[in-house]
């Protein structure tokens, strides 16, 4: 759990302001959204074979362009 103690002179803007970096920082929003809507364990399976694709190609053509 994310927590933020404030200061004793500290405003809730700034306060507010470090919370969402932490809360950024911890990928708390992004796990929200992907939890919203149940996924299928079909659809979860090809949402991560997409994304190691994707993540395959983009490290072959790193490499292809440093050969060159």
């Amino acid at each position: 759990m994310t927590r933020v103690i404030v200061e004793e002179d500290e405003t809730f803007e700034s306060a507010l302001r470090r919370f969402n970096k932490l809360v950024q920082g911890d990928r708390v929003l992004s796990e929200v959204r992907r939890r919203r809507f149940y996924e299928k364990p079909s659809v979860v399976d090809k949402r991560k074979r997409a994304a190691k694709l994707r993540k395959s190609r983009r490290q072959t053509s790193k490499l292809l362009q440093t050969e060159t």
